[in-house]
């Protein structure tokens, strides 16, 4: 795990235990600080405890004023009570990140990139992971991917932190001075965490606003006409994703469609900025297998090739899905984020079917059947049948549901377990 001698002899508070929150407290208390864990869930308490990751003490009773800081879980909003008291009293709500921003002086010499945006940042983050290492270069990924930071071993000398952050994250981190610093788009999302739109941008531009001088920043185009996410920036090193050449899509199986080649231009620029040749870039690309839920290729029966996207929780990434594959089957819906799908109109040209599910089907048919055939399916295992009995050789069965998944399941990977499951047994 990561530790600092910067945190000995404090008291922090750790407010959430799942996994970050246990990685947070079992690493503060390695590196010699007191931890007051709490967690509102009495289901989360009871599974720490269980683990024998230390004591609990109910945060909500004590003077914060007596804490260095108060560690948050990224899904703890603003207007939490606690978090609400503790900005009253005039001490740091901060996250993991942070602490990993704080406990870097201690790490032996190394260089981290941060990734950000709406949409494409897991796969950005693990294609640029698995091009430094295919280079031979120490590397971890770690943040919004899944991994807590300060549950990784530190790495030797020359090694790149690579961190997906999501806005929620960037919202409790204050000194992340990254070297390459990537956004990759901005689309509304998260609007009821952040209260508008202007919020949302904020957080996201934190990311650059954190940055050195003269570092890399990668950064899409339209994130930056649109929302000037660089004017806080001091003297970037400016680069524009679309400027990137990154070669022959073709060649990389698992980064297919419009979305992948921005992901791809992204990650090659990182690359290059870190040190690697292009060869090695080249090689990374093509040898890259993708993520889970993330335009996983599922099997190929019968001619047909079956898609697991289920990380596609809004329409802006599920649009560029779509022109991913021609003759497309498209099996969408869940629970709505908005109520429309203007970002995925353009790409419907190549969409011979979509197949509805969950509490956004009735508005998804209503916006859709105007454009192509409509199956109101209800459920994913009917929507799979009822894909697989109009499906042809040549043809794509696309789950990319441009919804949340909580309707019908616990969260995306749930739901895209269940289509690999649904297709397994077909």
């Amino acid at each position: 795990m990561i530790t600092s001698p910067a945190f000995a002899g404090k008291t922090f508070g750790v407010y959430g235990l799942a996994r970050s929150g246990k990685a947070t407290v079992a690493a503060l208390t390695a590196s010699g600080a007191t931890c007051l864990s709490w967690d509102d869930g009495e289901a989360a308490r009871d599974a720490f405890a269980k683990d024998g990751c230390g004591d609990l003490t109910n945060l909500h009773d004590i003077d914060l004023t007596t804490i260095e800081a108060l560690v948050v879980s990224p899904g703890v909003p603003h207007d939490a009570p606690l978090f609400a008291k503790a900005i009253a009293a005039d001490v740091p709500v901060i996250g993991d990140i942070e602490l990993f921003a704080q406990a870097r002086d201690a790490l032996p010499e190394h260089r981290v990139v941060g990734i950000t945006g709406t949409n494409g940042k897991s796969t950005t983050t693990a294609l640029v992971h698995h091009m430094l290492a295919a280079a031979g270069a120490p590397t971890t990924m770690a943040g919004n991917i899944g991994l807590p930071i300060l549950a990784q071993e530190p790495l030797p000398a020359g090694g790149v932190y690579v961190l997906e952050l999501s806005s929620y994250q960037l919202d409790i981190t204050f000194s992340l001075d990254c070297d390459v610093a990537i956004l990759l788009n901005i689309t509304p999302d998260h609007l009821e965490r952040h209260g508008s739109m202007d919020a949302y941008v904020a957080a996201k531009a934190r990311l650059f606003a954190m940055q050195s001088p003269f570092r890399p920043a990668i950064v899409g185009w339209d994130a930056e006409t649109n929302h000037d996410v660089l004017d806080a920036a001091e003297e970037p090193e400016i680069q524009f994703i679309e400027d990137v050449e990154a070669g022959d899509q073709a060649e990389w199986p698992a980064l297919q469609g419009p979305h992948n080649l921005q992901n791809a231009r992204a990650a090659v620029a990182a690359c290059a900025a870190l040190g690697l040749t292009d060869a090695e870039i080249a090689a990374g690309l093509r040898s890259y297998l993708g993520l889970p839920h993330r335009m996983e290729r599922i099997a190929e029966k019968a001619g047909v090739l079956w898609v697991n996207d289920s990380k596609a929780t809004n329409p802006d990434s599920s649009a560029p899905a779509l022109a991913a594959f021609p003759n497309t089957h498209w099996i969408a819906g869940g629970r709505a984020k908005g109520a429309d799908l203007d970002a995925v109109k353009p790409f419907l040209k190549g969409v011979r079917a979509a197949y509805l599910i969950g509490e956004a089907a009735p508005l998804f048919g209503a916006i859709l059947a105007p454009l192509l055939p409509v199956t109101q399916s209800g459920t994913l295992a009917q929507a799979v049948a009822d894909a697989a009995a109009a499906a042809r050789p040549g043809d794509t069965v696309l789950l990319s549901p441009a919804c949340a998944s909580f309707d019908q399941f616990r969260d995306f990977e749930a739901r895209g377990l269940a289509f690999r499951a649904l297709v397994e047994a077909l």
